[in-house]
């Protein structure tokens, strides 16, 4: 999961590398990234400048990849391409925001077993136990039981960008076994979100 603040830097690399602190990342996400040595140019991975904003500023429509020719299509040029990436070690399950509900109250069933355990989030990482589910929905849900931590993600595209890798790792370190994520909603504004979270529940 990529790093979006000093402090995650440090977790990873401890001693090994001095960080300068200027803050979280405004934007969250990493950058678009766009290939034009095609004649026209091919979005690699979207971010938060969207395809449609290239196609205004350059007067050209810009492709993905699934819209090229099959024997076109390139090998991966670009990091964070790859089909599973910036995955926790959670597994990332997406769900529209029914299922999502569905699932969650299924979940907190008195005989589901994950509301036997009795240990709280900070206790399950520190003996190495994945028990439990976290969730991150635009959908207010009604959650309850111990084996259960939700966070609201943010309705604007661009706050949600932002959050997304802090959310996933902070979700990560309570020590459950799976992050269920509500499905982003259809627009280009939410494009890049949407690949990362693809990628991180492939």
């Amino acid at each position: 999961v990529s790093p979006t603040t000093a402090q995650h830097v440090a977790d990873e690399f401890g001693d090994d590398l001095r960080v300068l602190d200027g803050g979280p990342c405004r934007v969250g996400i990493e950058s678009t990234i766009i290939d034009c040595t095609r004649g026209v140019p091919v979005l690699l991975r979207p971010g938060a400048i969207t395809a449609v904003q290239i196609e205004v500023a350059c007067g050209m429509k810009v492709l993905l990849k699934d819209e090229l020719p099959a024997q076109t299509k390139p090998a991966p040029k670009a990091s964070g391409t790859l089909a599973s990436h910036y995955a926790p070690r959670a597994r990332v399950r997406l769900m529209n925001a029914a299922a999502l509900q569905a699932a969650v109250r299924e979940l907190q069933t008195p005989t589901n077993p994950v509301n036997r355990g009795s240990m709280d989030a900070p206790t399950r990482a520190a003996r190495g136990h994945a028990t439990g589910v976290a969730v991150w929905s635009r959908t207010p849900l009604a959650v309850h039981g111990a084996g259960v931590i939700a966070s609201a993600m943010p309705e604007d595209a661009s706050a949600a960008a932002q959050q997304l890798f802090a959310t996933l790792r902070a979700l990560d370190a309570q020590g459950v076994a799976q992050i269920w994520v509500e499905t982003p909603p259809p627009g280009a504004e939410w494009d890049g979100v949407r690949d990362r979270l693809q990628r991180a529940a492939h």
